[in-house]
């Protein structure tokens, strides 16, 4: 998994100094999250939670482009018995594909770093879980979204888990997001 994650580190790096010699427009995102696992036999519910963060979109081709992203994203899953707070920064790098009017399609790997795991029980008492959670969690990104002339958006995205969250291995769990946020790109023309 560190090897992973030097891999998008680096990827993310190399992806920023190409941009510096194409066209590229950094941005602000945020919105809600949507977010459980994939395990309906234990979870209840979803934990309600938002995002925020910041992007490149960089022009590969006029209809082409690539967006790496750093994401702080709360997520987790509710239970009959309280609530898993799993905080990542996510580091995406979606492809997109661009319509004229505005609209886009987008989809690629996500790195997520957890930064905090916390189980708050239903009286509102949070214990540490950061010891069965891993470190790094790896998701498949799908979204759409659509850019005004102003340089003003919004988008839906949904990050498929691919990686068994859990540790130790005996019980897989997968994070499931969905994302609904607005985003706005700095020079856009």
């Amino acid at each position: 998994m560190k090897k992973l994650s030097l891999f998008s580190v680096g990827l993310f790096c190399t992806i920023l100094s190409y941009a510096q010699g194409a066209h590229a427009e950094l941005g602000l995102k945020g919105g809600v999250n949507i977010a459980n696992y994939n395990d309906e036999v234990n979870t209840k519910g979803s934990r309600t939670g938002y995002f925020i963060g910041g992007l490149a979109h960089i022009h590969l081709t006029p209809t082409m482009a690539v967006q790496p992203e750093v994401v702080y994203s709360a997520q987790g899953a509710e239970y009959s018995t309280g609530t898993d707070k799993l905080d990542y920064i996510n580091i995406p790098v979606l492809f997109q594909y661009m319509f004229n009017g505005g609209f886009r399609l987008e989809t690629g790997p996500q790195l997520g770093l957890l930064t905090s795991a916390k189980f708050e029980n239903n009286n509102g008492v949070e214990t540490s879980i950061k010891s069965n959670v891993k470190s790094n969690d790896v998701s498949w990104a799908f979204g759409a979204g659509y850019l005004t002339p102003s340089g003003l958006g919004i988008d839906a995205r949904y990050n498929l888990g691919i990686s068994n969250i859990r540790k130790p291995n005996d019980h897989e769990i997968q994070n499931r997001v969905w994302q609904l946020g607005v985003f706005y790109q700095f020079r856009h023309y």
